[in-house]
């Protein structure tokens, strides 16, 4: 072995024996000499996964706050303010089915004004005609429904979810804008701060639009938590566990989901459930002193002395040792990165822009084409699924549980199966599966819930593996140079699928009742279609030109 080959690979010996050091990167400090993943990155990520257990809260409180109830028409002929929600006598009044439902929007019409409120018998109605109903008897009085009369009126209902996810569309300049500005611990804690007492304000709410607006304000203001979280702690975390970690994250999503399904059903009044949920985010406000910043964001505002400190006191958590060299060359290296993102942003100004570039290479344009569909189909039946899954028959809390933890199995599935079958083949595979779900699911009889309940979980868990897989493979498929714009085009497509996720129980109820089961099956079979005429990345190195990423197919393909 040469003398050059024992030195440090931060180091070189240059002809006149002085040692030169080389460019080098937090993960090189991180990996060689503080840790991937201490005791400090614990304490970090127990901290993002309680923030991430209230963002799934706050993110998925309207499916139970704005639940259905079940109604049917006050019959005035035979009953006066304090009725039984199913007489004896309902179906002389109202249509029904064998199985002893009934109607929810559409009484008889009378024949006669004669009260026989004993019997209520069936020659007061005309059996022949239907009407709508003039005012409503509710079973209970636990969601929203009931307090601002949305008995039949879906479109109303499913409009606060689509409207609050349009909220969190807006929160993602404003998110971006404040971490830049004053840093991720601060976005995170305001972020944090504003779900706490905006969604405790929602308890007030008197009238639909008041509550609308509690809903959109809190999401524009607030639902940036879980980005600033995940961002931290991928900042933090080595580059070995940072799949694992991001996983980890997502677990705990479904883990939220899981625990206010069990909040909703030990308290089901919409009122005291948002309480039992905003109330204990206020603990947040702590997270400004007990959570550190980001120490690539202290080094990109120049503050060294404050990442050092950062540095310092994540060796000594987990007692690792971190040298003055380290810190110098650290430095140095921020200082080059500024020089050469100047540069390069000098370079760009005389580019065509993006893109006139993408129109240039036929097979990123594809890639553009396609993408945004995978990430709408994925977030269109994620969310729907959600949504849907307290529609379903049997116990709504068990059912929105049971699909919440659905979702962790799928997560991990895809971070083993990437690595090792290829992305390809875990996205289309999982799409597939899905569809088959959807589609069995809508032709199976009423009566075999427990094998329509396992369909509908087979169908969130692959949806689950293709929320991970759609992130990395998205990713690898175009250049570093312009890989953060043409990524956050597809991901912003995809927010078109978790907006229109809410109305998909309107669609059942205005044109056929598993309408968003067949929608959700066609989405899938089409996006897995499509996957199939992208390339595979597993093994390939990361594209940093258009040419290169052109490359990745052509290859393959030789």
């Amino acid at each position: 072995m040469t003398v050059k080959q024992k030195l440090s690979p931060r180091s070189s010996r240059l002809e006149d024996g002085k040692t030169l050091v080389h460019r080098i990167d937090l993960d090189t400090i991180l990996v060689e000499e503080i840790g991937q993943f201490g005791w400090y990155q614990f304490r970090t990520l127990l901290l993002a996964v309680l923030m991430v257990i209230f963002a799934a809260w706050a993110a998925s409180e309207y499916v139970f706050t704005t639940a259905r109830i079940s109604t049917r028409c006050l019959i005035p002929e035979c009953e006066g303010d304090d009725n039984e929600f199913s007489p004896p006598w309902i179906l002389n009044a109202v249509p029904g089915a064998s199985s002893g439902s009934f109607d929810n929007c559409q009484r008889f019409a009378n024949v006669s004004s004669l009260a026989r409120p004993d019997t209520c018998p069936a020659s007061l109605f005309d059996r022949q005609r239907l009407v709508a109903c003039e005012d409503f008897v509710y079973q209970n009085t636990d969601t929203i429904v009931y307090d601002y009369g949305l008995a039949c009126d879906e479109w109303r209902r499913s409009l606060i979810g689509s409207v609050r996810t349009f909220g969190t569309l807006l929160a993602l300049p404003i998110t971006g804008y404040v971490s830049d500005r004053w840093g991720r611990r601060a976005a995170l804690t305001i972020n944090a701060v504003n779900t706490a007492w905006l969604g405790t304000v929602r308890y007030f709410a008197g009238t639909y639009i008041g509550f609308l607006v509690s809903e959109v304000a809190e999401a524009t203001f607030g639902s940036g938590g879980f980005s600033c979280a995940y961002i931290l702690l991928m900042e933090l975390v080595g580059p070995k566990y940072r799949v694992a970690a991001g996983a980890t994250m997502n677990t705990f999503f479904s883990i939220g989901q899981i625990t206010m399904g069990l909040i909703a059903w030990a308290v089901p009044n919409w009122k005291k459930f948002t309480l039992a949920l905003y109330i204990p985010q206020f603990v947040t406000i702590s997270y400004f002193w007990i959570m550190s910043e980001s120490i690539r964001w202290y080094m990109s505002k120049g503050r060294y002395d404050d990442a050092e400190t950062v540095l310092r006191n994540v060796a000594r958590v987990n007692k690792k040792e971190l040298s003055e060299k380290s810190i110098h060359a650290l430095k140095q290296s921020a200082e080059e990165e500024k020089v050469r993102q100047a540069a390069e942003q000098a370079e760009r100004r005389k580019e065509p822009w993006l893109i006139v570039l993408v129109f240039r290479h036929k097979r990123i344009l594809l890639r553009c084409l396609v993408s945004p569909i995978w990430w709408i189909t994925n977030t269109f039946i994620y969310y729907g699924m959600s949504i849907n899954s307290v529609n379903m028959s049997g116990n709504r809390y068990v059912n929105y549980i049971a699909v919440s933890a659905a979702e962790i199995p799928g997560y991990w599935t895809a971070v083993l199966l990437m690595g090792k079958i290829g992305r390809k083949p875990v996205l289309t595979g999982a799409f597939w599966v899905c569809a088959a779900c959807q589609i069995g699911y809508i032709f199976m009889p009423e009566d075999f819930y427990a094998i329509s309940l396992t369909l509908y979980l087979i169908g969130k868990y692959s949806i689950a593996m293709v929320m991970t897989s759609v992130y990395v493979y998205t990713a690898e498929l175009y250049p570093t140079r312009y890989r953060h714009s043409l990524f956050a085009f597809s991901s912003m497509m995809g927010r078109i699928g978790s907006i229109i996720a809410p109305l998909t129980p309107a669609f059942g109820a205005a044109v056929w009742e598993d309408l968003p089961f067949a929608m959700f099956a066609g989405f899938a079979l089409l996006s897995g279609a499509l996957v199939l005429i992208t390339p595979e990345t597993l093994g390939t190195k990361l594209p940093d030109t258009m040419e290169e990423a052109e490359q990745i197919g052509k290859k393959q393909s030789t």
